[in-house]
């Protein structure tokens, strides 16, 4: 029986069982294959991996396990760039767009608010979310792990609080989005990009037709921006 030792570091060790959390993993398997199938047979989905150290090499999800390899596992590095490092994928995606499940609808609202394209379909299934978030080049946000371990997915975050507020503060702070904000510039309800009105006292949608105006409602957001900055 061949032998693998895997260590997974810092928020993936959510996806373990407590006793494997934050230690070595013995991974055993009669016949060598990818490691990215290795990494999500142990629960971990590939979309949330951005570097894989195998014997302190960088690595693609290509790479064939051998016995005795030890195999480090990274998250997402948002706040730093290490490209340099990153064999995982073709490439990093870096734009801010997103992709939601039908499930996260009020999330996708309070992320258009903050002015991120957040496109949410509540009819679409798995198959087409996958699809639509390879092709369109989003990062798909779902509670479904089992949607992240599509082979379609490359970019994608399960969100682990239940709350719209708690999950808004979490992307914000996992994407390291506070710096990029640019609040009231898309609808609120169709994600298309706001103009200001005629009057300059109204904000319009080409894409709904909707308006959006300074109201009681608007200050409430407001302060959520600003407590989010």
């Amino acid at each position: 029986m061949n032998r693998a030792t895997f260590r997974f570091y810092a928020e993936l060790n959510d996806f373990l069982a407590p006793e494997r959390r934050a230690r070595d993993i013995v991974y055993r398997f009669l016949v060598p294959g990818p490691v990215k199938d290795a990494i999500e047979s142990l629960g971990v989905p590939h979309t949330e991996v951005e570097l894989v150290l195998i014997n302190g090499e960088s690595s693609d999800f290509r790479r064939v396990l051998a016995d005795g390899d030890r195999v480090s596992v990274y998250p997402v590095f948002e706040a730093f760039d290490i490209r340099p490092l990153v064999r995982v994928r073709p490439e990093p995606l870096r734009e801010t767009r997103f992709l939601l499940d039908g499930h996260l609808g009020r999330l996708a609202r309070y992320l258009r608010m903050l002015g991120f394209d957040s496109a949410c379909n509540r009819g679409a299934g798995d198959e087409e979310l996958a699809r639509g978030s390879a092709v369109e080049h989003r990062i798909l946000l779902t509670r479904d792990r089992g949607l992240l371990k599509r082979r379609e997915v490359t970019h994608g975050y399960w969100v682990r609080e239940t709350g719209a507020r708690k999950q808004l503060r979490e992307v914000v702070e996992r994407f390291d989005l506070a710096g990029c904000l640019r609040p009231f510039t898309r609808c609120l309800r169709c994600n298309a990009p706001l103009r200001a009105a005629a009057n300059d006292e109204f904000l319009r949608c080409d894409g709904c037709g909707g308006v959006y105006w300074s109201g009681p409602h608007h200050r409430r957001m407001l302060a959520m921006v600003e407590e989010l900055r």
